[in-house]
C-alpha cells in the first residue's frame, strides 16, 4: 500500500509510524496538560539556572519573547499594557536611539532622523543606505506638497543622488519636480491631507528594511502562532475540518473525521451507475447510468439525500454529466450520441445537441455559463454556445473515445484525452498545447479544485498525481486497489482537498492522505487511512 516515494517533508515526519486505524486513538486532544502562563513555562530551566532562558525545551530567549509579546500588545492597540509590560519586566521594545528615531519620523524631523539612523549601529551599509532613501525620499515629498520646490530640488541633488542607489526611482524623483501627476503613480499624492498617516506607513516600511533586532516586525507573535498551529494541521493524518484551531490544546483528530460508514443507499437507477458528481453549492448530486438515464438527487441539510428528478430521452447509456457554473442546468452526454442541457428545477430538457454523422462522448461547461466544450468521435474539440452553434472547434488528435474532460475555472486551458497513453493540456489564449505522456493506458482522470493537481488513473492499477501549474510533474503515484474490467475513477476530497479517494473492483472505497498543499512538489507518503465496504453497481 506504500507509495513508491518515502521522502517527506519534515512537518510529515514527526507523525506515528503505526497506521493501525483500531489503535489509533479518537481523542480530539492530547492527555498532556496545557501549562498557563506563569507555571513552569515561564520559569527558566531549574537545571540550567539561567534566568534569560524560559520554557521547558530550554530555547526561548526571554528578552525575545517579551520583546514579542510587548510588539503584540501595541499593535492590538493595548497601549498601556504595553507600556506597563516594558516597565515592570524592565525590557524595553526598542533602544532609546530607535525609540528617538521613530518619534523624529512622526513629528518629520528628516535631518534629525538620519543622524538617529546613523546611531543605531547598522552593519550592512547597503540597508543604511536604502533606509536613508526612504527617509529622503518622504522629506523630498513633503517640500513639495508644501510648494518648497527649491528645497525639494536640493533634498535630490544634495542628499538623495550621492546615496548612488535606486538611479531610476532618483530620476522619477525629478521629474515630479515638474509634473506634479508623477507623484500620483508613485504613490505619494495629497501627503499634506494625510500626513500622519503616510508617516506611519514610511515606519512600517523601515521596520521591513531593518534588521528585527533593531526592530520588531510587525505581527510578529501571530505569524510564529500561526506557524505553530500550521505544523500541528500539517502533521494531523485525520485532519478533516473547516473548523479553526484552538489556541487552549494541541490539535488531534480522530479518524471519525474521515467517512468510513454508509449514510444512505440509493437505488433508483436499474443498471450500473458510471458517473457522479455534485453540484458546485453541494446541493444537488447528479447520476449516469448504463440504463440510459440520469438522476438529480436533492441533499438536504440534514444531509438525506432524495430524487427529484429522473432524466430520461438518451438512447444510449449516459456517460457523463456536467453541472453549469450556477447550478441552475446540467449537461449529460450519451455513449457516442448527443449532449442534453436540462433545467435543474423542472427537470425539463431545453435542448439537444448533436453532430450530423457523429457522436459526442464528453462534455464541459465553460466558466461564463453560456458557452460549452464537447469531445467529439473524430477527436475534435468543439465550443458551443448555448443556442447549439458550434462556437470554435480543435481539429486533430484532441480527445479519445474515454468520457472525461476537464476545464480550468479561468477558461483558459481544456483538458482531454488524446491517446491512451496521452493527456492533452490545451491553452486557448497562448495557442499551446503541452502533453502528459504516461507509460500506461489511462482510464480516467481527475482535476482538482483549484485547477492545480491531476489524478490519473492506470490500466495496471495506478493512480499517478500530477503537478499541472507549469510544466507537467509527477508527484506521486498511488497502488492499492483493483481494476481488471471496469473504468476505476478517483477523486479529490476532504478539508483543503487533502485526501485522495478511489474506487476498487474488490468492492472497497480506498481514502488517503493524498497530498500536501504546502509542499506541492514533494512525494508524500502513500497512506492508505480507511476502506469502505460494500459498494454495488446500481447503488449509490
Amino acid at each position: 500500500m506504500g507509495g513508491v516515494d518515502d521522502d517527506e517533508p519534515p512537518s510529515k515526519r514527526v507523525k506515528a509510524s503505526s497506521l493501525d486505524l483500531e489503535s489509533l486513538s479518537d481523542k480530539s486532544t492530547l492527555s498532556e496538560p496545557i501549562i498557563p502562563l506563569g507555571g513552569s513555562m515561564a520559569r527558566p530551566l531549574p537545571s540550567q539556572g539561567n534566568e534569560d532562558i524560559i520554557g521547558t525545551k530550554g530555547v526561548i530567549r526571554k528578552v525575545e519573547f517579551v520583546r514579542i509579546i510587548t510588539k503584540a500588545l501595541y499593535s492590538l492597540g493595548y497601549e498601556k499594557s504595553g507600556a506597563v509590560l516594558e516597565e515592570e519586566s524592565g525590557i524595553s521594545l526598542h533602544s532609546p536611539t530607535v525609540d528617538l528615531l521613530r518619534n523624529h519620523v512622526l513629528d518629520g524631523n528628516w535631518d534629525e532622523s538620519l543622524i538617529a539612523l546613523r546611531k543605531i549601529g547598522l552593519v550592512d551599509e547597503n540597508i543604511l543606505k536604502s533606509a536613508s532613501f526612504l527617509l529622503l525620499e518622504h522629506k523630498f515629498f513633503e517640500f513639495l506638497e508644501r510648494d518648497q520646490v527649491m528645497d525639494a530640488l536640493k533634498t535630490l541633488r544634495n542628499e538623495i543622488t550621492p546615496l548612488g542607489i535606486n538611479k531610476k526611482q532618483t530620476h522619477e524623483l525629478s521629474s515630479c519636480i515638474v509634473s506634479p501627476s508623477q507623484r500620483v503613480l508613485l504613490g505619494f499624492a495629497n501627503l499634506g491631507i494625510d500626513t500622519s498617516n503616510s508617516r506611519l506607513k514610511l515606519l512600517e516600511e523601515l521596520q521591513k528594511l531593518l534588521p528585527p533586532t533593531i526592530m520588531i516586525p510587525e505581527r510578529r507573535l501571530e505569524h510564529l502562532v500561526e506557524q505553530a498551529l500550521n505544523v500541528q494541521r500539517e502533521a494531523c493524518y485525520f485532519h478533516n475540518s473547516l473548523e479553526s484551531l484552538s489556541l487552549y490544546t494541541d490539535h488531534s483528530c480522530g479518524k471519525d473525521q474521515i467517512p468510513s460508514r454508509t449514510r444512505q443507499v440509493l437505488q433508483s437507477h436499474r443498471n450500473e451507475v458510471w458517473y457522479l458528481q455534485f453540484s458546485n453549492t453541494g446541493k444537488y448530486l447528479a447520476s449516469a447510468s448504463n440504463d440510459k438515464s440520469a438522476i438529480i438527487w436533492e441533499v438536504h441539510e440534514n444531509g438525506e439525500v432524495s430524487l427529484k428528478h429522473t432524466l430520461t430521452g438518451h438512447q444510449k447509456p449516459v456517460l457523463m454529466v456536467a453541472w453549469s457554473p450556477d447550478d441552475r442546468e446540467l449537461l449529460t452526454c450519451g455513449m457516442e450520441e448527443v449532449v442534453r442541457r436540462w433545467d435543474v428545477v423542472s427537470g425539463d430538457c431545453l435542448h439537444v445537441y448533436e453532430k450530423t454523422g457523429l457522436g459526442l462522448i464528453s462534455c464541459g461547461w465553460f466558466p461564463d455559463g453560456r458557452r460549452f466544450f464537447t469531445g467529439v468521435t473524430d477527436k475534435s474539440i468543439c465550443l458551443w454556445d448555448l443556442d447549439g452553434k458550434e462556437v470554435e472547434s480543435w481539429k486533430g488528435q484532441r480527445a479519445i473515445r474515454t468520457s472525461d474532460m476537464a476545464i480550468t475555472k479561468d477558461g483558459k486551458r481544456i483538458i482531454s484525452m488524446c491517446k491512451e497513453s496521452a493527456i492533452l493540456l490545451l491553452d486557448r489564449e497562448a495557442k499551446f498545447e503541452k502533453v502528459i505522456e504516461e507509460e500506461q493506458t489511462i482510464t480516467s482522470f481527475s482535476l482538482s479544485i483549484d485547477d492545480k493537481f491531476l489524478l490519473v488513473n492506470l490500466v495496471n492499477q495506478e493512480i499517478h498525481l500530477w503537478s499541472i501549474t507549469d510544466d507537467p510533474q509527477l508527484v506521486m503515484r498511488y497502488k492499492g486497489h483493483k481494476r481488471s474490467r471496469f473504468v476505476i475513477r478517483s477523486c479529490f476530497g476532504g478539508s483543503d482537498q487533502a485526501f485522495i479517494a478511489s474506487g476498487s473492483e474488490d468492492s472497497q472505497l480506498i481514502i488517503r492522505n493524498g497530498y500536501c498543499r504546502n509542499h506541492p512538489a514533494e512525494p508524500i507518503g502513500d497512506t492508505l487511512l480507511c476502506c469502505i465496504y460494500g459498494i454495488g453497481p446500481q447503488v449509490i
